[in-house]
């Protein structure tokens, strides 16, 4: 049975249908989720895309957390559905409290879009099992609040338990803290990523294809996880 990949949109989403066609490319079925629809519909996994809902106000990701298609997925995602959050995905994220930390302002308070390598540090993701171990991927940026914060303490605790995801190789785009580009929960199920890994699957329109191991990561996910 093909997987069904769950895709939100919010009022500000912009790269939801992007989203959608790199979850088909993978070899899933796009479900298109609204975010006034409390129902997830069945779906395997979820993706939050990248955009500015509801037009970044308060904070990025700060109104969007209080959708009600939040509501139910912050209870499924602490039961252990994959989530994939994309750049304004990740900081709602952050604001639902499915991960630690913050998104901010760029440190050079510049939107910086761009090409940028990544290495991948976590393999042991929902999202990234596909990948090698410091395996070095070249996706874009695209961001005016991407700058990862959180105390010492948070980011000691990241580090030792394996949870940064990927680090900004290069140069840092955003100024986040020990060049974190994502993280992940505890478990493994939900994982945040500021740059732009649906940009990034196929060779017309990306700068590689190496976006593509996040989407069929998790259909490899699936096909291990227990019904």
């Amino acid at each position: 049975m093909t997987a069904r990949v769950g895709v939100v949109t919010f009022p500000g989403s912009l790269d939801d249908g992007d989203a959608a066609r790199a979850v088909r490319i993978a070899g899933a079925e796009p479900v298109r989720l609204w975010h006034g629809d409390p129902e997830l519909h069945g779906v395997d996994a979820v993706v939050l895309p990248g955009g500015f809902s509801y037009g970044d106000y308060l904070r990025c990701g700060a109104i969007a957390r209080f959708a009600p298609v939040m509501e139910t997925l912050v209870d499924a995602a602490r039961g252990g559905l994959p989530v994939l959050g994309i750049c304004n995905g990740f900081q709602i994220l952050c604001e639902a409290h499915l991960l630690p930390g913050a998104l901010t302002r760029n440190q050079h308070l510049h939107f910086r879009n761009r090409d940028q390598v990544l290495r991948i540090e976590s393999v042991g993701t929902a999202w990234t099992n596909t990948f090698q171990p410091g395996q070095e991927i070249l996706i874009p940026v695209k961001n005016g609040e991407g700058c990862y914060v959180a105390d010492t303490a948070t980011l000691d605790a990241l580090e030792a338990e394996g949870r940064i995801v990927a680090r900004y190789v290069g140069g840092n785009p955003n100024g986040s803290q020990r060049d974190i580009a994502a993280i992940t929960n505890a478990a493994g199920n939900v994982v945040g990523i500021m740059p732009h890994p649906e940009h990034a699957v196929e060779a017309l329109t990306g700068p590689s294809l190496d976006g593509l191991g996040f989407f069929t990561s998790v259909l490899k996910h699936l096909v291990g996880t227990p019904a």
